[in-house]
Protein backbone atom coordinates (compact mmCIF):
# COMPACT_ATOMS: atom_id res chain seq x y z
CA UNK A 1 0.00 0.00 0.00
CA UNK A 2 3.11 2.10 1.13
CA UNK A 3 4.06 1.59 -2.21
CA UNK A 4 0.92 2.65 -4.13
CA UNK A 5 0.90 5.99 -2.74
CA UNK A 6 3.89 6.74 -3.01
CA UNK A 7 3.72 6.05 -6.66
CA UNK A 8 -0.02 8.55 -6.77
CA UNK A 9 2.22 11.12 -4.78
CA UNK A 10 4.90 11.05 -7.68
CA UNK A 11 1.70 11.36 -10.33
CA UNK A 12 0.28 13.93 -8.47
CA UNK A 13 3.81 16.07 -8.70
CA UNK A 14 3.60 15.36 -12.44
CA UNK A 15 0.16 15.92 -13.18
CA UNK A 16 0.60 19.26 -11.58
CA UNK A 17 3.58 20.31 -13.71
CA UNK A 18 2.00 18.62 -16.54
CA UNK A 19 -1.53 20.80 -15.48
CA UNK A 20 0.84 23.96 -15.24
CA UNK A 21 2.92 23.73 -18.30
CA UNK A 22 0.45 23.09 -20.97
CA UNK A 23 -1.89 26.34 -20.61
CA UNK A 24 1.56 28.29 -20.32
CA UNK A 25 2.90 26.86 -23.25
CA UNK A 26 -0.18 27.40 -25.42
CA UNK A 27 -0.37 31.34 -24.17
CA UNK A 28 3.00 32.08 -24.87
CA UNK A 29 2.88 29.87 -28.32
CA UNK A 30 -0.53 31.39 -29.06
CA UNK A 31 1.26 34.78 -29.50
CA UNK A 32 5.01 33.52 -31.49
CA UNK A 33 4.20 33.79 -35.08
CA UNK A 34 6.58 31.88 -37.55
CA UNK A 35 7.53 34.50 -40.20
CA UNK A 36 7.97 32.98 -44.07
CA UNK A 37 5.91 30.00 -43.31
CA UNK A 38 2.72 29.25 -45.14
CA UNK A 39 -0.56 29.75 -43.52
CA UNK A 40 -2.00 26.21 -42.60
CA UNK A 41 -5.76 27.07 -42.65
CA UNK A 42 -6.27 23.43 -43.44
CA UNK A 43 -6.05 22.33 -39.93
CA UNK A 44 -8.90 23.89 -38.32
CA UNK A 45 -11.09 21.01 -39.89
CA UNK A 46 -8.60 18.49 -38.81
CA UNK A 47 -8.77 19.21 -35.13
CA UNK A 48 -12.42 19.97 -34.74
CA UNK A 49 -12.83 16.36 -36.43
CA UNK A 50 -10.35 15.14 -33.96
CA UNK A 51 -12.89 16.51 -31.43
CA UNK A 52 -15.34 14.44 -32.56
CA UNK A 53 -13.75 11.42 -32.61
CA UNK A 54 -12.60 11.89 -29.43
CA UNK A 55 -16.33 12.84 -28.10
CA UNK A 56 -17.54 9.51 -29.65
CA UNK A 57 -14.82 7.31 -28.12
CA UNK A 58 -15.29 9.21 -24.58
CA UNK A 59 -19.00 7.82 -25.11
CA UNK A 60 -17.47 4.36 -26.20
CA UNK A 61 -15.46 3.51 -23.16
CA UNK A 62 -18.34 4.64 -20.92
CA UNK A 63 -20.51 1.87 -22.75
CA UNK A 64 -17.74 -0.34 -22.76
CA UNK A 65 -16.67 0.00 -19.27
CA UNK A 66 -20.50 -0.32 -18.16
CA UNK A 67 -20.58 -4.13 -20.24
CA UNK A 68 -17.85 -4.85 -18.37
CA UNK A 69 -14.97 -4.90 -20.66
CA UNK A 70 -11.93 -2.94 -18.46
CA UNK A 71 -9.71 -3.41 -21.26
CA UNK A 72 -11.27 -1.86 -24.33
CA UNK A 73 -12.65 0.93 -21.84
CA UNK A 74 -8.61 1.18 -21.23
CA UNK A 75 -7.41 1.61 -24.71
CA UNK A 76 -10.67 3.55 -25.90
CA UNK A 77 -9.57 6.45 -22.79
CA UNK A 78 -5.63 6.05 -24.08
CA UNK A 79 -6.82 6.65 -27.31
CA UNK A 80 -8.65 9.54 -25.96
CA UNK A 81 -5.57 11.14 -24.48
CA UNK A 82 -3.87 10.58 -27.51
CA UNK A 83 -6.02 12.35 -29.54
CA UNK A 84 -5.93 15.24 -27.39
CA UNK A 85 -2.28 15.32 -27.70
CA UNK A 86 -2.61 15.54 -31.49
CA UNK A 87 -5.08 18.30 -31.46
CA UNK A 88 -2.96 20.10 -29.27
CA UNK A 89 -0.57 20.48 -31.38
CA UNK A 90 -2.16 20.86 -34.51
CA UNK A 91 -4.26 23.86 -32.83
CA UNK A 92 -0.46 25.30 -32.00
CA UNK A 93 0.87 24.74 -35.17
CA UNK A 94 -2.25 26.47 -36.56
CA UNK A 95 -2.34 29.37 -34.74
CA UNK A 96 1.86 30.21 -35.06
CA UNK A 97 1.20 29.85 -38.77
CA UNK A 98 -2.46 32.01 -39.20
CA UNK A 99 -3.90 34.74 -37.90
CA UNK A 100 -7.18 34.79 -35.57
CA UNK A 101 -10.32 34.08 -37.06
CA UNK A 102 -13.01 36.78 -35.77
CA UNK A 103 -16.60 35.62 -35.16
CA UNK A 104 -18.67 37.56 -37.50
CA UNK A 105 -22.09 36.68 -36.41
CA UNK A 106 -24.07 39.06 -34.99
CA UNK A 107 -26.70 39.61 -32.36
CA UNK A 108 -27.98 36.61 -29.89
CA UNK A 109 -25.80 34.21 -31.89
CA UNK A 110 -22.89 36.31 -31.02
CA UNK A 111 -23.44 35.81 -27.75
CA UNK A 112 -24.18 32.32 -27.60
CA UNK A 113 -20.89 31.48 -29.76
CA UNK A 114 -18.92 33.26 -27.10
CA UNK A 115 -20.64 31.55 -24.04
CA UNK A 116 -19.63 28.38 -25.61
CA UNK A 117 -16.38 29.77 -26.65
CA UNK A 118 -15.35 30.89 -23.21
CA UNK A 119 -16.99 28.05 -21.29
CA UNK A 120 -14.46 25.43 -24.20
CA UNK A 121 -11.57 27.17 -23.27
CA UNK A 122 -11.61 27.43 -19.36
CA UNK A 123 -13.05 23.59 -18.89
CA UNK A 124 -10.01 22.79 -21.54
CA UNK A 125 -7.43 23.79 -19.00
CA UNK A 126 -9.85 22.66 -16.05
CA UNK A 127 -10.02 19.08 -17.74
CA UNK A 128 -6.48 18.51 -17.63
CA UNK A 129 -5.93 17.65 -14.13
CA UNK A 130 -8.87 15.67 -13.71
CA UNK A 131 -8.18 13.24 -16.94
CA UNK A 132 -4.41 12.67 -16.33
CA UNK A 133 -5.93 12.25 -12.22
CA UNK A 134 -8.49 10.10 -13.27
CA UNK A 135 -6.36 8.32 -15.71
CA UNK A 136 -3.54 7.77 -12.93
CA UNK A 137 -5.79 6.38 -10.49
CA UNK A 138 -7.47 3.93 -13.32
CA UNK A 139 -3.59 2.70 -14.16
CA UNK A 140 -2.99 2.24 -10.28
CA UNK A 141 -6.08 0.03 -10.12
CA UNK A 142 -7.68 2.66 -7.79
CA UNK A 143 -10.65 1.75 -9.04
CA UNK A 144 -13.27 3.13 -6.68
CA UNK A 145 -11.29 6.42 -6.37
CA UNK A 146 -11.26 5.99 -10.32
CA UNK A 147 -15.07 5.91 -10.84
CA UNK A 148 -16.15 8.44 -8.65
CA UNK A 149 -13.47 10.92 -10.55
CA UNK A 150 -14.34 9.73 -13.92
CA UNK A 151 -18.44 10.71 -12.95
CA UNK A 152 -16.48 14.72 -12.84
CA UNK A 153 -14.35 14.43 -15.30
CA UNK A 154 -16.33 12.68 -18.10
CA UNK A 155 -18.97 14.77 -18.92
CA UNK A 156 -16.09 18.25 -18.64
CA UNK A 157 -14.36 16.27 -21.06
CA UNK A 158 -17.15 15.52 -23.47
CA UNK A 159 -18.27 19.13 -23.09
CA UNK A 160 -14.65 20.21 -23.97
CA UNK A 161 -14.82 18.01 -27.65
CA UNK A 162 -18.26 18.53 -28.53
CA UNK A 163 -17.91 22.19 -27.71
CA UNK A 164 -14.97 22.41 -29.62
CA UNK A 165 -16.85 21.26 -32.79
CA UNK A 166 -19.65 23.88 -31.98
CA UNK A 167 -16.89 26.39 -32.14
CA UNK A 168 -15.40 25.19 -35.55
CA UNK A 169 -18.35 24.79 -36.94
CA UNK A 170 -19.41 28.52 -35.98
CA UNK A 171 -16.28 30.12 -37.01
CA UNK A 172 -15.57 28.09 -40.32
CA UNK A 173 -17.94 30.37 -42.46
CA UNK A 174 -15.00 33.23 -41.52
CA UNK A 175 -12.48 32.11 -42.47
CA UNK A 176 -9.74 33.47 -44.49
CA UNK A 177 -8.99 31.37 -47.22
Amino acid sequence: MEDLDLKERKFNRLITIVSIIIPLVVAILFGVKIDGVERMGFLPPIYATINGFTALLLISAVISIKNGNRELHQKLMTTCIGLSLVFLILYIVYHMTSESTSYGGEGIIRYVYFFILISHIVLSIAVIPLVLKTYAKGYLGKYESHRKLAKITFPIWLYVAISGVVVYLMISPYYIN
